[in-house]
């Protein structure tokens, strides 16, 4: 009796996910990355199971309310605000890679073609809006105030000499926009999820200098825990900083 009564909470646990770990990530290139490496963990005695999300709040959400382990899909900038105005107690990790930022067109080969009154879309939470802000004064486009300031807004433009309209929207749509704008500002994963490269496609791009690299977020208190350990010592390995480069050809940049 006790032997069967053992089995079926094995069994259990199996079927119901109690012994995995979830991890919340974007498909492209956290999903990737993950999925290349769920074998290695396995041997290293850590199952994941990969939850997918195509949006930048509910795995923050998600991670808070325990329905996650980790998640891995943010820069630290947008994770700090989103902790801020959400009051959660959620923990960075180490960088794993820059997902760089372009702005791309159907319309223009280059932002010195842009003409006066175009539409610019850019990404609309704070963080990911300063930083498209930040790459357009640093190719010219606009001038701002202050140039280091990762939350800056279009009130921090202090030359616009071709009278730009600044449009924001979520950054799952940015993609789609540039049928209806003239330029637009588009986070790398979404960029890559519709076939763009930021190294050839963009007009222009964030390089190794950014200050956006992405990380894995546990809750507060997990961060020591020998689960979280593993998954950072298989992420960060060569062979991981491999995959990157031969998969991504410099459209992710490997940070360790």
């Amino acid at each position: 009796m006790k032997r069967t009564l053992l089995l079926l909470i094995i069994v259990s646990n199996f079927v119901f996910g109690k012994d995995v770990f979830k991890i919340g990530a974007t498909p492209i290139p956290a999903g990737e990355i993950l999925n290349e490496i769920k074998e290695d963990l396995a041997k290293e005695g850590l199952n994941i199971e990969i939850v997918e999300f195509t949006d930048y709040i509910m795995p923050n959400l998600a991670l808070a309310d325990g329905s996650l382990d980790a998640n891995f899909f943010q820069h630290k900038p947008y994770l700090a605000n989103f902790m801020k105005e959400k009051n959660l107690d959620l923990v960075p990790l180490e960088d794993i890679y820059v997902p760089p930022l372009g702005a791309y067109s159907k319309k223009y080969k280059s932002v010195n073609e842009l003409k006066a009154g175009d539409k610019i879309a850019i990404p609309n939470d704070p963080t990911n809006a300063g930083r498209a802000l930040i790459l357009l004064h640093n190719n010219g486009v606009i001038k701002l105030s202050n140039p280091e300031d990762l939350m800056a807004t279009e009130f921090d433009i202090v030359e616009n000499p071709k009278k730009l309209k600044i449009v924001s929207l979520q950054a799952a749509q940015l993609p789609r926009s540039l049928e209806d704008v003239d330029l637009a500002v588009i986070n790398c994963n979404y960029a890559l999820d519709a076939g763009l490269s930021p190294q050839e496609d963009s007009l222009i791009v964030e390089g190794k200098e950014s200050a956006y690299g992405n990380v894995v977020a546990v809750r507060k208190g997990d961060e020591n825990s020998k689960e979280v350990a593993t998954l950072m010592k298989v992420l960060r390995s060569d062979k991981v900083r491999s995959f990157i480069l031969e998969k991504y050809k410099g459209g992710i940049i490997p940070l360790f």
